[in-house]
């Protein structure tokens, strides 16, 4: 039914009824799209069994829409071999990746022996009493005892390096002051060269330590940059 202009009986303007049945157009374009109507169903059927121009509207986006689903889609090439052709042949970044890895395993492996090694030259002395250069029994077993734990720091941040840096201030302090030490010892003539020798066992150690430690808080930042990258 078409309103009409009170106390006039003539046919209200086009304008107004888009304004009417726009509503009702927007419900009709979103049931050809499965999408909600926005209104219940049975208004926009009443809506279309009594206005002759939304009914045809709706037919004629009916047709539209089914066209646009039937056409028959255009052939495009396969680009398949183009973009893998386009690809490079190695990842950036894969290679500095693997060497950073092979680098670590040997760092890693190179510790474990020292650590092993400076195990073994703190067990006589730790279980038999024997040092050299005829040291006391108690001194020996001391002498022994710390090199016994400083094996065990090797080891331990060769099994995990995130352990380095936590290590790193008494193996170097330790380090440091054992060299001085044993430098002075030296020209002194109170230590053979023989035994000063031994030292740089545990000294490779700690370079190997500080490496590792180095080595682990340079691919922090960068880790801390990729994540700020991915989330910005």
């Amino acid at each position: 039914m078409i309103p009409v202009e009170p106390g006039t009986g003539r046919a209200l303007r086009d304008d107004y009824l888009s304004m009417q049945c726009a509503p009702f157009r927007e419900a009709v374009s979103a049931r050809l799209d499965g999408e909600p109507l926005g209104m219940p169903a049975a208004d926009l059927d009443r809506h279309l069994a009594g206005c002759p121009a939304c009914a045809g509207w709706a037919d004629a986006a009916g047709a539209v829409t089914r066209r646009a689903r039937l056409v028959a889609a255009p052939d495009v090439p396969d680009l398949t071999a183009a973009v893998l052709g386009a690809l490079p042949r190695q990842l950036p970044g894969v290679a500095a990746a693997a060497r950073s890895r092979l680098v670590q395993s040997a760092l890693r492996l190179a510790l474990l022996a020292v650590g092993v090694a400076q195990a073994g030259v703190a067990w006589p002395a730790l279980t038999g009493g024997t040092a050299a250069m005829s040291a006391p029994v108690h001194v020996a077993h001391e002498t022994g005892a710390w090199n016994l734990a400083v094996a065990a720091a090797f080891l331990a941040v060769a099994a995990a390096p995130r352990l380095a840096a936590g290590a790193l201030p008494f193996l170097v302090t330790f380090g440091v002051l054992l060299t001085v030490v044993t430098v002075r010892d030296l020209r002194a003539g109170h230590v053979h060269a023989d035994r000063a020798g031994a030292h740089l066992l545990l000294l490779a150690g700690v370079v190997l330590v500080a490496v590792l430690a180095w080595r682990r808080r340079s691919r922090r930042p960068a880790a801390v940059v990729a994540r700020g990258r991915v989330t910005a």
